[in-house]
């Protein structure tokens, strides 16, 4: 029998240069023994280093000729096996060495057992890291250097040095101590040591703070949502005895029913004033039939506020129609509201529009003869902060909206239609155009009208060259000048 001694239950370095050894030396997994010497520092080497590495020799470290290699997904999984608790972890993974040589791509066979094995006790290491990060829980302490955070925690596998670096993380400014059955590990606010194991009386049993935790534990506890199998699942009973919000957890499920009985019977509160002066009113109610025809513009626009044909309704402040004379002979047609025309309720009052205005002066066509409009009647956005971000419509929401553009076209009978930008042009020619070969050519329309592409005034707002902004305005004046040339 060869005997291997380790520095400690996880002396992965120890465990691997004996296992190399034992390896090469043709020593059969059955006479192989490991065991652990407390108190022994781990012994440094590389069980995986390939001849020629340039690797410092240690004391009482000798090369064997003949190495070979393993995947790096075998030594990741011995790291995390030998930290799961069964005795006979070192032997697991001594055999699956001991077969890599002729079987290369043992640790793919999931189905083998021995990996399987190996597999499921990583998986188990690993949730035990994840429970050591959800119910570690500091209490407050002194010394000579002031305040300290000590917890006491019993981790079902030795996961206290891989676990520590995340507290490491998300605590950076406290110096903490973390002490377990197997050790201890203590963050000074610069460096991270590790000790040895300590017993629960070395932690406080108590701190000002638990109460303040215990009360807000209680206060977001939903009756309503409770489900014990659940919770019991997540928050085993094992982790109760050191969580301070465990000792509540019977009261409040045992309260839970009367709880969710009050909740439901408690009337609604009513709405947020302010909120409701903000947001339009809901027309739903009150909105056309989906098959009702509108006959007048003033039927599309109560008809926009009320659309609900998709869900962008949902996240804005209100539909937004188009605006102009009964009689334009110019339509034109942009993507969507932006933040200023949602709060507004007009189309293209913000800085695009404003773009479009000068443009068109330039061009010779006065706005006040144009009928604007979009393609989708609500603002589509995305929460960044306090600001909404504009996000581009969809082709289902585009056709959706299509009822409102198509109804806008048949009663303004319009001689040309100008489309600002892809998704205008979507929903005016039922197809997506390629905007820059397209722009500036007239395109016939089954009604009898003229539609013509070019780009959206938000696009000349974000060229950062002011070179390339300046050619590309010039270019969108031209293509307004040729708009102006159709409309005779």
């Amino acid at each position: 029998m060869a005997t291997a001694t380790l520095g400690g239950e996880t002396d992965f370095d120890g465990w691997r240069k004996a296992a190399r050894a034992f390896r090469l030396a043709g020593v059969r997994p059955a006479d192989a023994r490991f065991v652990v010497a407390g108190g022994a520092s781990a012994v440094q080497g590389g069980l995986f280093d390939l001849p020629g590495s340039d690797r410092p020799r240690e004391s009482g470290d000798e090369r064997i000729e003949n190495t070979f290699a393993v995947p790096a997904s075998f030594v990741d999984l011995a790291r995390e096996v030998i930290l799961h608790r069964a005795e006979d972890r070192f032997d697991l993974m001594y055999r699956l060495l001991w077969r890599l040589r002729d079987e290369p791509d043992l640790i793919r066979v999931v189905s083998d057992r021995d990996v399987a094995d190996a597999m499921e006790r990583a998986k188990t290491v690993s949730r035990a890291s994840h429970k050591m990060k959800a119910f570690v829980r500091f209490r407050q302490a002194h010394d000579d250097r002031g305040e300290a955070w000590v917890a006491w925690f019993e981790p079902p596998h030795r996961v206290l040095e891989k676990t520590a670096p995340f507290f490491q993380r998300r605590f950076t400014t406290m110096r903490w101590s973390i002490l377990t059955p197997d050790g201890s590990a203590f963050w000074d606010g610069e460096n991270m040591r590790f000790g040895p194991p300590a017993t629960r009386d070395m932690a406080p049993a108590e701190d000002e703070v638990e109460a303040f935790w215990k009360t807000y534990y209680a206060s977001t506890f939903n009756p309503a949502r409770l489900k014990v199998k659940t919770m019991q699942g997540e928050m085993a009973k094992t982790y109760w005895k050191n969580l301070p919000e465990a000792a509540l957890i019977p009261e409040l499920v045992a309260a839970s029913s009367v709880r969710t009985e009050a909740m439901v019977a408690t009337p609604a509160p009513s709405p947020n004033a302010r909120f409701a002066r903000a947001v339009a009113p809901d027309l739903h109610a009150a909105r056309p039939d989906a098959q009702a025809v509108p006959e007048s513009l003033v039927e599309v626009a109560e008809g926009v506020k009320a659309c609900r044909r998709c869900p962008l309704y949902r996240d804005a402040t209100q539909g937004v129609c188009g605006e102009g004379p009964k009689q334009a002979r110019l339509m034109i047609v942009g993507e969507q509201p932006g933040d200023q025309e949602d709060l507004a309720g007009r189309p293209f009052v913000g800085p695009a529009g404003a773009v479009l205005d000068v443009a068109l002066e330039e061009a010779g066509i006065d706005r006040a003869d144009v009928y604007v409009t979009n393609a989708v009647k609500h603002f589509k956005h995305e929460p960044r902060g306090k600001r909404r971000l504009h996000k581009t419509p969809d082709a289902g929401e585009v056709q959706a909206c299509r009822w409102w553009l198509d109804a806008e076209r048949r009663l303004l009978k319009p001689k040309v239609v100008l489309t600002l930008g892809a998704t205008a042009g979507l929903a005016v020619l039922g197809r997506k155009p390629a905007v820059m070969r397209e722009r500036g050519t007239p395109l016939a329309l089954t009604d009898g009208g003229t539609a013509m592409l070019t780009v959206h005034p938000s696009y000349l707002l974000r060229l950062p060259d002011p070179g390339a902004k300046a050619q590309a305005r010039r270019l969108f004046i031209d293509d307004l000048a040729a708009v102006r040339a159709l409309m005779g």
